[in-house]
Order: C-alpha cells, then structure tokens, then sequence
C-alpha cells in the first residue's frame, strides 16, 4: 500500500451503488446463482487467515498496522475467498467494501478506514493495485459463481483504472499509484509492485489486448529498468524521469524491501520469472552463504536489515526459487497474506 495519500477529492452528491443489494436481487431473481454456496470449505490456511483477520462484517484487519483496514487487505480477502470457494466470505468481504470504501464519482475506492477516526475514510484517494485485486476477484467470482452484478463492477473498475490512473509519459503509457500525488512534478513516482501481472493479463483476457497492452508492455519495461546496486534489485518506490531513466525514488528510503517483495511474488505467478531473475540470484546467493535472507536491502549502498524475511517473504521466495514455504502460517497481517497470495 501507498505510504502517503495526499489530494482530497470532492464527492459528487448521489446514491451510493451498494454491491450487496444488488447481488441479494440478482440471487433472488436468479436461483440458479446460488449454486456452490454451502459447498464445504477445506482449506485450512484460508480458514486460518479469514478467522484471523476477516471480521464478521467483511472487514479485512491490519493487525499489524493499527487495525486498520484498506483496499489491499479487501482485495487479498477477496481473491483468497474465490480461490478457496468460500462463497459466503467473499460476499460478505465485497459488500463492506463497496458500502464502505467505494468513491460515489467513479467506480474507484479509497484506500484507507482507520476506526480510530472520527471520520474513518478520510482521504478518497484510490490505491491502484487494491482496485487491480478487486476487479480482478470480482470477475473471477462472478463467472464462478454466475453473478453478473460481480461481473459488472468488475469492468467498471477496469474502466476506471485505464481512465483515470492510466497516463501517457516520456512516450510511455504508466500506471500510476494512485490518482492523485504521483504526476505532478517533473517525475512520475511508480511503485512496481502494484504491476499484479496476473489480473492485467486477465483484464487483458477480458476486454481485448488493444486497451491493456500498452500498459503490460511498459509495466514490463519498468521493471527491468527498476534494477539497481550490485545486486541488480528493484527498490520499494521508483521515479521516471524520461523513457529510459528510472532510479530510486529520493523522497524514500531506496530499498528492496516490504513493498518490492511482491515484484517476485506477481511475476512467478504471472508466469514472468524472467522479469526478477536477479532478485532469485540474491536469494539464491544467501543461502548459497548459509546465511539467513535479510529483510529489506539498500539498493544504493548495499546496508542489509539486521532480521530476516517474514513467513510471508520466506514464502515468496520459496516460490521463486523452490525451496520449502513456511508451514505454518504467520499471525502478522501482511506477512500472513503474502504466505497466502504465494499458494495462488
């Protein structure tokens, strides 16, 4: 997730779509829709993660983060729903969502729900992976599950990302973070991590290759520049300064840490190994050293975390290189939900 939102957006004045009223008149007039919803769920790490971190009202918990909530943790819940067949989740993770976080201008969402503030959704801005996610579980769900309300939002979100957080740069077509805060200066601030291949691919799949290819083949691109330092790793946060001149963002710390470790994890299961062959070297290189995988790497001056990877990067990187995962799953957020997003 996006570290600093900035760039409050006014709301347009007008009724709120909610999702869970609508799939409830699309289940009624179509019974046929219900079929799989008292299918048995069996996969225990789910089940772990959802009674961890799934509220009973669909609100996917930070426990590592305050308790917050936001649209990357919606959008793991709902993917991790679909995979392991638990319809009943799934429905109950995307009405909170839509009721709670979706934006009343377009069919975006905030990124943020703080229960600590007198106004939990703040800041309206989108985080662009979180709606990834979301479209892309929704439209899986929905042709799972023969909802076309599911279906339907799906492609109003994929709409509203190549509308409104696609643009054209340095003769490039970028993804930007967000809406607002990451193009206003003479660089564009990219988070390659937020390039979820599988769900563009999907989208790609979906609505023709002509509107999303652009934005894969310069996705591509950006990843192979985003190398740096001797061991060739991409950092957390990048900025663009020209068609081929990426570099560290300077406004953060330069390193391969919690944000750059789903770059792997996207690539091998958007079947791109080849895009973080040197990230598997790294990886490779420790162990070869007998050493333990540090946390985070300054891609500038080489400084290593003192700790080692999480379950949930330790489970990445099994991924990557076929090691053994983890085989117990993490009680930590967001380290719990990488060991789960490495299992897809």
């Amino acid at each position: 997730m996006a570290a600093d939102r900035i760039g409050i957006l006014p709301q347009v004045d007008r009724r709120k779509f909610s999702l869970g009223m609508l799939v409830a008149f699309t289940a009624a007039c179509n019974p046929g829709g219900n079929q799989g919803r008292a299918q048995q769920v069996t996969d225990t790490f789910w089940l772990q993660w959802r009674d961890r971190f799934v509220a009973p009202e669909g609100r996917v918990v930070d426990t590592g983060n305050g308790r917050i909530s936001h649209s990357e943790g919606q959008s793991y819940g709902l993917i991790l729903a679909e995979r392991a067949g638990d319809r009943d989740a799934f429905e109950r993770i995307a009405k909170w969502t839509q009721d709670t976080l979706g934006r009343d201008d377009m069919a975006l969402h905030a990124w943020r729900y703080d229960p600590r503030q007198p106004n939990p959704v703040s800041d309206p801005n989108n985080a662009t992976d979180g709606d990834i996610v979301i479209a892309w579980a929704l439209a899986r769900a929905g042709k799972r599950w023969g909802q076309s309300a599911w279906l339907e939002r799906a492609a109003q979100i994929r709409k509203a990302i190549r509308q409104h957080c696609v643009i054209t740069r340095f003769e490039r077509t970028l993804l930007l973070p967000g809406i607002t805060g990451f193009a206003e200066g003479p660089q564009v601030s990219l988070n390659p991590s937020y390039f979820v291949w599988p769900a563009l691919d999907h989208f790609a799949k979906i609505d023709g290759t002509a509107m999303w290819a652009p934005v894969i083949r310069d996705a591509e691109a950006i990843t192979r520049l985003s190398r740096f330092g001797a061991h060739q790793l991409p950092s957390d946060w990048v900025w663009m300064t020209g068609h081929d001149q990426v570099a560290p963002a300077a406004d953060k710390p330069p390193r391969f840490g919690y944000d750059a470790i789903r770059m792997p994890l996207y690539a091998v299961i958007g079947g791109r190994t080849g895009l973080v062959q040197p990230v598997a070297d790294w990886w490779r290189s420790c162990l070869a050293q007998n050493r333990a995988v540090p946390a985070w790497v300054d891609v500038i001056t080489g400084e290593e975390a003192n700790y080692a990877l999480s379950s949930g990067g330790a489970a990445i990187a099994a991924r990557l290189i076929h090691t053994a995962p983890p085989p117990v799953l993490d009680t930590d957020y967001f380290s719990a939900s990488l060991q789960m997003l490495a299992r897809l």
